[in-house]
């Protein structure tokens, strides 16, 4: 048999086989990756990358326990949610924490792309944040992001801002709220949504920006990010251009750090 790898999400492994691999080979190796780690409950195979505006992607049940549903911890946290119906990346474990560590006592933060609020709650939990503000799309994800955030005690410290970012915006725009941080985890769209972005800052917003790029390709976001600023008309200053980690051969998630200076 080939050697195969696995990620793990708390007691679920989910592995990737190569097309055509046999269904006998595959439960073989899924046994024995059952048999040879004893946190591993539930192996998973994953047959599809995260699609569409709400992330989600297809596995398949293979061996131990039949379920869907990963209990996963990090950064002194705790967090549920479904491997199909929401989007969750541990790779992602260390922006977390460094945003975290960037947050200002008293800060008000907005999260745009939460999920099930692991940004959120990180945040919440590590910070001196005044409060965070969890926008999220998928409806699914904001009832498991309600559940996260009672299991990791921060009720009074992170509020979920359900639906669409650009109506969630307007309706922010009309109670002229402004915020002191605002961090992106954009899935892969077209739209960057800096100009909903920009609507929320004030002097001084500071702003993690990710996107998605070649790495070659960098500093054109980067140009992107200094156009979308022309066009709301505020002056920024670019702090720090990050690359957050391979997705695939020569292509980066990028994060992009600035502030707002008018």
């Amino acid at each position: 048999m080939k050697h195969r790898s696995f990620s793990l999400l708390g007691s679920t492994a989910l592995v990737n086989f190569p097309n055509g691999t046999p269904n006998s080979e595959k439960i073989s190796f899924a046994k024995s990756v059952l048999s040879k780690n004893k946190s591993v409950k539930t192996v998973l195979e994953k047959s599809g990358n995260f699609k569409g505006r709400l992330r989600k992607q297809k596995t398949k049940f293979l061996v131990g326990i039949n379920t869907k549903e990963v209990l996963y911890k990090e950064n002194d946290c705790v967090f549920r949610f479904n491997v199909d119906e929401t989007y969750f990346s541990p790779r992602l474990s260390n922006e977390r924490k460094e945003i975290s560590s960037f947050i200002k006592k008293n800060d008000e933060v907005l999260v745009t792309f939460a999920g099930v609020a692991p940004f959120s709650i990180v945040i919440a939990k590590n910070a001196k944040a005044k409060k965070v503000y969890s926008n999220e799309l998928n409806r699914k994800a904001n009832e498991y992001a309600k559940e996260n955030i009672k299991r990791n005690k921060v009720e009074g410290k992170v509020e979920i801002v359900p639906g669409d970012f650009k109506k969630v915006s307007l309706k922010f725009k009309e109670k002229n709220k402004k915020f002191d941080v605002i961090v992106m985890p954009r899935p892969q769209l077209k739209e960057s949504f800096l100009r909903e972005a920009f609507s929320l800052s004030k002097k001084g917003t500071r702003v993690y920006y990710y996107d998605f790029c070649r790495i070659e390709d960098m500093q054109n976001k980067v140009k992107m990010v200094e156009e979308e600023a022309r066009k709301a008309r505020r002056k920024i200053k670019i702090k720090k251009v990050k690359n957050a980690g391979e997705i695939a051969p020569f292509k980066a998630r990028i994060r992009i750090d600035f502030e707002v200076k008018n």
